[in-house]
């Protein structure tokens, strides 16, 4: 009897635990099905603060907010220093018009951290030269002219560098080469027409004359940019950037169809003017950037980790609401519903909203290579870089298996609409990366850290595409999914609840081959 009953004694915990484990997953389902505020946190970041671009206000007060929401929450919250840039970029509105009869607005867009105009600038249109010769016959027209240069743009700025410069000054003489080469030809076909020698093919470089034109007074390029148009920023400057050295030369990528129109009417030698009024402002650095970490304390292994992240970074032609608004949004609204919920996991749960990740994952590799004693001791890294799509699933290796399909149970108390499976690998083990690429995983997956994440779909069919709306104008507050964002959210938080709760960390085996 007396054995029977410590028994008991020593099972009561482990019920008591149990039973508040399913308190909160109760509590969770019932805060996102009837207090969801994720797009109420996606529409804060992208329609209240915009792209939020390293460097920018927006950037910086939307990490203060998203700290503030942290505390808010009950959360720890660390500011971590990512890095510096040694100026700010903040994107102001831009208008543009074609002036003739047959006139039009202009779209286009303009990298950031690229100059803007002085006002409102008016003026004609010139084709660049691509020869010595054909630069010195227009280099007077060549004041106040706007210039179309050759190309199609891939959203990045033409290269303004004394090295640039050196290289295209190279191709100038390389052509002069082959100017005189063929001019050689031209006088041999004319005299022997029957034995015809074929001329070469000048070096055709986007704006070849740059250091020139810009001497000669151009109030800016225009370079031709597909639908939806591109617009990224000056990587190759930007570190050597200075308040007394900033760009100057407005460098526009213009929609391809109105490029055309305009192109044949330069080569038709028509009259007419293009207007442009661009508002790229620059502050004065250094500014430094931060990650912003939110931390659910465990209470029996407070250093494990079971960890979420996306990065708040996101180009300012637009407003990142994919790219990744819709990664930071359901990350916020997780950390919310489990600090409302009353979760208080073994292990610790970390979201991490990252910095820089569009500038070289700069911050989620400064977090690993500042914490790489804790390495180990996290179960999962979760990356939501991809788009508003919704959970269906995971697939993991044979021994995370079993502690999957546990943790995975109450998801399907969720939403019948949004079924999940847990599906197992059955491939050889992946090899370990040696290079960071791709987003804010990277550097975990670098170092042997599990990186297991969703398995997202379009499972309603909403004709979602990511390539339309990356690094594009188009990423926009509308290009969400709501009923996908707000389930994503309640998944995150069941997931990390239950990996936080296990027994112990998610096994490495047969993760990578090394």
């Amino acid at each position: 009897m007396k054995k029977l009953l410590l028994y008991l004694l020593l099972l009561l915990p482990v019920i008591a635990y149990s039973q508040d484990q399913q308190s909160v997953i109760n509590k969770i389902i019932k805060l996102s099905k009837e207090d969801n505020q994720t797009m109420k946190h996606l529409d804060i970041l992208t329609n209240r603060f915009g792209g939020r671009l390293v460097g920018s206000d927006a950037y910086e007060n939307a990490a203060e907010w998203v700290s503030s929401k942290f505390k808010e929450w009950g959360l720890e919250v660390e500011m971590q220093e990512a890095g510096v840039v040694p100026v700010g970029f903040n994107r102001g509105p831009w208008f543009g018009r074609m002036l003739s009869e047959d006139g039009f607005t202009l779209h286009f867009a303009t990298p950031s951290y690229t100059s803007g105009t002085k006002g409102v600038q008016r003026g004609h249109v010139l084709a660049e030269p691509k020869t010595r010769a054909e630069f010195e016959r227009m280099k007077g027209a060549l004041k106040g002219a706007w210039v179309l240069i050759s190309g199609e743009s891939n959203g990045w700025p033409i290269d303004y560098s004394p090295e640039a410069d050196e290289e295209r000054a190279l191709i100038i003489e390389e052509n002069e080469k082959i100017s005189r080469y063929n001019d050689s030809i031209s006088r041999i076909n004319r005299e022997n027409p029957k034995k015809r020698l074929e001329p070469k093919e000048l070096k055709d470089v986007p704006a070849l004359f740059y250091k020139e034109m810009r001497a000669a007074g151009i109030l800016g390029i225009i370079q031709s940019a597909k639908n939806p148009i591109q617009a990224l920023y000056d990587r190759k400057n930007i570190d050597k950037m200075s308040f007394e050295t900033l760009p100057e030369c407005p460098d526009i990528k213009l929609d391809e169809h109105q490029y055309k129109i305009i192109a044949q009417k330069v080569k038709e030698r028509q009259y007419f003017l293009l207007e442009f009024d661009i508002r790229n402002h620059f502050k004065m650095g250094p500014v430094k950037y931060y990650n912003v970490i939110g931390i659910i304390r465990g209470s029996e292994f407070p250093d494990e980790y079971v960890m979420s992240g996306a990065h708040l970074d996101a180009f300012d032609v637009a407003s990142g609401g994919v790219d990744d608004g819709s990664g930071v949004a359901p990350n916020m609204e997780a950390a919310r519903i489990l600090a409302l919920s009353g979760a208080k996991p073994r292990r610790s749960i970390v979201f991490t909203i990252w910095a820089a990740e569009e500038f070289g994952l700069l911050g989620s590799k400064r977090w690993v290579e500042s914490h790489m004693n804790d390495l180990d001791r996290i179960s999962n890294y979760f990356n939501r870089d991809g788009g508003p799509t919704v959970p269906t699933g995971v697939t993991i290796p044979q021994p995370m298996y079993d502690d999957f399909i546990k943790v995975c149970e109450p998801i399907k108390y969720l939403d019948s609409e949004f079924p999940f499976k847990v599906n197992l690998y059955k491939g050889e083990p992946r090899n370990r990366p040696k290079t960071a690429s791709g987003s804010d995983h990277a550097y975990f997956a670098m170092y042997g850290v599990p990186v297991i994440n969703f398995n997202l779909e379009d499972i309603k069919g909403y004709n979602f595409s990511y390539q339309e709306i990356w690094h594009t104008e188009r990423d926009m507050f509308n290009k969400s999914i709501r009923e996908y964002e707000e389930h994503t959210a309640a998944v995150m938080a069941i997931v990390y609840y239950g990996l936080a709760n296990l027994d112990k960390l998610l096994s490495r085996e047969n993760l990578y081959k090394d």
